[in-house]
């Protein structure tokens, strides 16, 4: 009779065992109880030790499988194992109490329950470490992107997506946090940052994941929206409570507001659409929030196409040169100018804002400065073989290009190619925004110095790192951005005049030229004049030129009136 119930028990246990899909045991308990109750057992339990000192000083993890109800505290069988991660279990199961002691058989059976118990628990811990490692990010202990990609199918297939919005997001200027609060406050502010933001959400249907570095992402309730974008628009993180010192952190953040279920979209879809939104608001020096909408999908589209038909215009020299002149303030004669890049495909000249942020966004800018540079190398070579007075170009270069190693090899061999003079040749840069970028712009800069090519640092002036640029970096030129120069019909011009008037006169005592860019009035030219600034350059003076209309600059008895 025992036999007979016991088998039918272990039959329903190792069936159950077999069908665990997830890491739960809970369903494990009436299966459990039915073998309890037929080999007589009062209590299970398995106390965990996570090593043999801790299993030495009592300091167990206990947890319970199975209670009768009735105080057990009789005969129990034992059996001590030690786990692949190093702890120890020991199963322990004890006698019901006011019974006769087990026989040799049932206790033949119970070795067999406690082994197929541990092979249950093997098996529950290996789901829930393959869970772990598949949807959670360690460093944070939180959810990662599979997690919500996850929530999305299953919101999907319940058809209530529709109530939810996506908020892909990146903490800004989180490199600098960590240099100046240092990376253990720097994790623990951006837990506290996370920690808040979880606290709007709903553990059930909504969630916080990180997709890797300061780049998070959420799936919110729509009516929650509002509060999740104000507190990403910035609050006050306390860092260090001894001292009360808090730190100011804020977000870029691009938002999917997922429609109606008529609409025909897919869960990869939603990804696809708030990364759009995300990338678009991190490229925006206006714009911390970008909503996804249809124009947004139209412009995806056109970038697609740019991307698409860049080499052929490569290939056809589609690109054209346009050289702004730069005007020595003294002389109102030409002494330099910006090679700019315009693009002439189908009939018309497309503006750089329609295609230079698009190529930007992958190693394609590297290529057009490249092209862009030989072509102003070219130009160069012929104004000095047919006698046209040469002056010195400068050449932007994207940031992407720091991670070039044989950066400065690439700029000399192309100059070098058509025997160009280095003094004619200057390089434009900007200002960078981590370690690890300004160490290789420094190498960069350092190494054209030595070989006599003219650097320039762009838009100096309105970046977080300006003065330790160029306390650290020999440049030779500071271009002064235009946000310097007051606008006298808008600003109150004493403010930007005595920065701009200190910000010249500490270049000047550097050695280093200053140029003021974006200058449009007279205004504005007389206080370059005042200020001894040596060059400008604007529409006050000139816009972009043709190479044939600059060329007519370049003769040597134009001025520009004053």
């Amino acid at each position: 009779m025992i036999t007979d119930e016991y088998t039918k028990a272990l039959e329903k246990f190792i069936s159950a065992m077999q069908n665990v899909d997830s890491p739960t045991p809970d369903f494990m308990a009436d299966a459990m109880a039915d073998i309890c109750r037929a080999l007589r057992i009062g209590k299970v339990e398995m106390l965990v030790y996570d090593n043999e000192a801790a299993e030495h000083l009592g300091l167990a993890n206990v947890r319970r499988f199975y209670n009768c109800g009735s105080p057990c505290l009789g005969e129990y069988v034992s059996k001590r194992i030690i786990t692949a991660d190093e702890q120890i279990a020991v199963y322990r199961v004890t006698l019901q109490n006011d019974t006769e002691p087990w026989t040799a058989d049932e206790r033949s059976r119970i070795d067999i329950f406690i082994m197929l118990l541990s092979t249950f628990n093997g098996k529950f811990r290996l789901l829930t470490l393959t869970h772990r490692l598949t949807f959670f990010d360690s460093d944070l202990n939180m959810y990662n992107h599979r997690h919500f990609m996850m929530m999305v199918r299953k919101l999907y297939k319940e058809e209530t997506i529709d109530n939810f919005a996506a908020v892909y997001f990146n903490l800004k200027r989180f490199s600098i946090v960590n240099q100046q609060i240092g990376r253990e406050n720097g994790t623990r502010v951006m837990k506290r940052f996370i920690g808040m933001l979880e606290s709007l959400t709903d553990c059930s249907d909504e969630c916080v994941c990180r997709i890797g570095g300061d780049n998070f992402i959420t799936l919110i309730k729509q009516d929650k929206l509002d509060d999740v974008l104000k507190l990403l628009g910035g609050t006050g993180i306390t860092y260090d409570e001894s001292r009360s010192e808090r730190i100011f952190i804020s977000a870029t953040a691009g938002v999917y507001v997922i429609p109606d279920m008529d609409s025909f979209i897919l869960p990869t879809d939603i990804m696809d659409r708030v990364s759009m939104a995300f990338y678009l608001a991190r490229g925006s020096a206006k714009q911390d929030v970008v909503f996804f909408d249809d124009a947004l999908l139209a412009r995806s589209k056109q970038n697609n196409e740019i991307t698409a038909c860049f080499p052929k215009a490569i290939e056809k020299q589609e690109f054209l040169v346009y050289y702004q002149p730069k005007v020595d303030i003294r002389t109102r004669t030409v002494a330099g100018s910006e090679a700019l890049c315009r693009w002439f495909h189908n009939g018309r000249l497309v503006p750089p804002a329609e295609f230079i942020p698009v190529l930007e966004q992958g190693r394609d800018i590297c290529k057009l400065d490249f092209y862009m540079l030989d072509t102003v190398c070219r130009d160069i070579r012929r104004w000095l073989d047919t006698g046209i007075r040469a002056v010195r170009v400068s050449v932007n270069l994207s940031r992407r290009h720091l991670s070039d190693m044989d950066l400065l090899s690439h700029i000399v061999d192309i100059i070098d190619k058509h025997k160009v003079p280095h003094e004619y040749i200057e390089i434009e840069l900007t200002e960078t925004t981590t370690d690890v970028e300004f160490k290789d712009l420094k190498r960069i800069i350092s190494g054209l110095q030595e070989v006599g090519i003219a650097t320039s640092v762009d838009d100096f002036g309105i970046g977080y790192s300006s003065l330790n640029l160029i306390k650290e970096v020999p440049w030779d030129v500071l271009k002064l951005d235009k946000s310097l120069l007051p606008d006298y019909e808008k600003d109150d011009p004493i403010q930007k005049s005595i920065m701009f008037r200190h910000i010249v006169a500490m270049g000047r005592e550097m050695g280093v030229e200053c140029i003021a860019e974006g200058v449009e009035t007279k205004e504005q030219v007389r206080l370059l004049e005042e200020n001894r600034c040596d060059l400008a350059q604007g529409f006050y003076f000139d816009r972009p030129l043709p190479i044939k209309e600059f060329e007519t600059r370049l003769i040597d008895d134009f001025k520009y009136d004053r």
